[in-house]
């Protein structure tokens, strides 16, 4: 890939036959950019983060980071357990098992949602079904597309307490029980050493238990037992993945200087980018349109705290280059040989009217074990330009206890809202009103947030992206999407913990029909309503401006019309 005219390239290929290092285009802010990378290369950032130094990051010894920097060292440590990660997923294989239902959350879920979208399953291997919500009708599409007696369920939570997919085991636990011997065969789980879901699992008597190095974070640990025991599953060559991953360690080793080690050119870049424009916008190829997602949660969760951060948008509408606002950088990461699908032009357009971008190339679907290593390293430098600890996730907490105080307060019935808490959508005037007094609270520099405790459902993401275009248009703002209560183990973190620039639009629902969580006394319905209470109570307690919306039972119509009234 050759530079555009204008642009300039900034440090050099370390790793013979590698991709070249990112094209970094910042306009004005590219000497600060440069700055940093001469002060890195003096400081001997590089050395001192493959060493795990935590004043990278804050004075002193701080929870969370010495014993968080275990990813650093996975492209090594991993290869000696692909054997039998590799034995696990020909066994399930000769098992003729036609799905594999992922049960986790943010991390647990992300790149093993990545690795079905970019590659597929491979002939003879199960599908991956990805499941991360609570709606009841989300539950039950899951049910009605597998044929359960030939389904593989991963049940994946770092904590092993996680209650979202602990909730869903329990449903489809109990639905094998009319339709199997032995359940336990149908199981797996991923979890970190002496969790209470190891310990279940072996008294459950699972398939297999996956346990991983505790000094991972979540979001970090696409390259570990969390995303390659799904990717094996699947058919990917493991191996494969890791030697990508291997070639990125190498090309940012502790030896090499910071100006040519890639992925902090690329920290350096988003860091120093983000003091003065904070939206990173993310353009890919469509090969590697699963990609936007898992990058959207590292940076969030990882950059947006202490009132500062980094906003990544991701899988965004496009629109004409000129009306895209100047609190933007836009990154693109394009496959050789794959249809650029616009975004190579859109990215040429974006230069051209003046935006900061960041090129980006990737020689093949397998390099995108290289991806996640670079960006881990990326974002792990940008945190100590803006001053933050990358690897905690301070705020999520707060939406969690309030969403089990909702629970214990309903009895596991329907958690109690008050008119004032949601607007009804039947309420035409009321509703309208409300949508224009929200839409005139923003200001420059805001981003508008959509977020969605509705069931992912075709229907409903078709009528959510024509919102998120029309309120782009009408704002001018940048526009993010999240569905609940996935969001809330990604950019979660960054509404509530980050710069108070959020224009908060939450939408829930009245379900059809609900289903029983068994084991215990509540309802999905109960759980999702709760979940969605609890982050709406979090971010009006962090001084957020935020709409709530009741989109009873019919969410696509009700979002169809809230499009119409934003686009007026």
């Amino acid at each position: 890939m050759n530079p555009p005219k204008g642009s300039k390239r900034i440090g050099r290929t370390v790793t013979p036959g590698a991709p070249d290092v990112p094209v970094i285009s910042l306009g004005e802010m590219q000497s600060r950019f440069e700055e940093r990378i001469r002060a890195w290369a003096g400081d001997e950032f590089g050395r001192r983060l493959r060493a795990g130094d935590p004043t990278l990051w804050a004075s002193g010894s701080v929870p969370e980071i010495a014993n968080r920097l275990g990813w650093l060292e996975l492209p090594g440590t991993m290869e000696p357990r692909l054997a039998g990660i590799q034995a696990f997923a020909d066994e399930v294989k000769a098992g003729g098992f036609a799905h594999a239902v992922l049960l986790g959350m943010g991390g647990s879920s992300l790149a093993p949602e990545v690795f079905q979208k970019t590659f597929g399953n491979a002939p003879g291997y199960p599908e991956l079904i990805v499941l991360d919500s609570t709606h009841p009708a989300a539950v039950a599409a899951v049910e009605r597309r597998i044929d359960l007696p030939r389904t593989l369920f991963i049940l994946s939570s770092k904590s092993g307490t996680t209650v979202e997919p602990l909730s869903l085991f329990r449903y489809f636990w109990s639905r094998l029980g009319r339709d199997a011997a032995s359940r336990g065969g149908h199981f797996v789980a991923v979890t970190d050493p002496a969790t209470p879901l190891a310990a279940m699992a072996r008294d459950r008597e699972f398939r297999r238990v996956f346990e991983a190095d505790p000094n991972v974070g979540g979001r970090f640990s696409a390259l570990n037992e969390f995303g390659l025991v799904p990717a094996a599953l699947i058919g990917l060559d493991a191996s494969k993945l890791l030697a990508g991953a291997r070639e990125e360690a190498l090309a940012n080793s502790a030896d090499v200087s910071a100006g040519d080690a890639p992925g902090l050119l690329l920290g350096a870049a988003i860091g120093e980018s983000a003091l003065a424009r904070d939206k990173l916008t993310i353009l890919t190829s469509p090969s590697l349109r699963g990609l936007p997602d898992w990058l959207e949660q590292l940076i969030a969760e990882s950059t947006g705290k202490d009132g500062k951060g980094i906003v990544p948008i991701a899988g965004e509408p496009a629109v004409a280059a000129g009306l895209y606002g100047g609190d933007r950088v836009f990154v693109s990461i394009i496959l050789d040989g794959d249809s650029a699908g616009g975004a190579g032009d859109l990215t040429d357009a974006l230069e051209k009217a003046g935006h900061p971008v960041i090129r980006t190339r990737v020689p093949d679907l397998y390099s995108l074990g290289r991806e996640f290593y670079r960006w881990e390293i990326a974002v792990a430098a940008a945190g100590s330009v803006l001053g933050i600890h990358p690897f905690n996730q301070p705020d999520v907490e707060l939406a969690k206890e309030l969403a089990r105080k909702a629970m214990a307060r309903s009895g596991g019935g329907p958690a109690s809202t008050g008119p004032e808490e949601a607007v009804p959508s039947d309420d035409t005037p009321g509703l309208r009103n409300a949508l224009e007094r929200w839409l005139g609270r923003a200001r420059p520099g805001d981003y508008v947030a959509i977020q969605a405790f509705l069931a992912p459902l075709e229907e409903t993401s078709l009528a959510l992206r024509g919102l998120r275009h029309s309120l782009l248009l009408k704002t001018g703002l940048a526009t993010t999407l999240g569905y609940g209560p996935r969001f809330l183990h990604s950019t979660g973190q960054l509404h509530k913990g980050g710069p108070n620039e959020a224009l908060v639009l939450q939408l829930v629902d009245e379900p059809e029909a609900d289903l029983a969580v068994p084991e215990t006394d509540f309802t999905f319905g109960a759980l999702i309503r709760a979940q969605a209470l609890g982050d709406y109570q979090a971010l009006r307690q962090r001084g957020r401006r935020v709409l709530r919306v009741n989109l009873k039972k019919e969410p696509a119509g009700g979002i169809r019309q809230l499009t119409s009234w934003a686009g007026s």
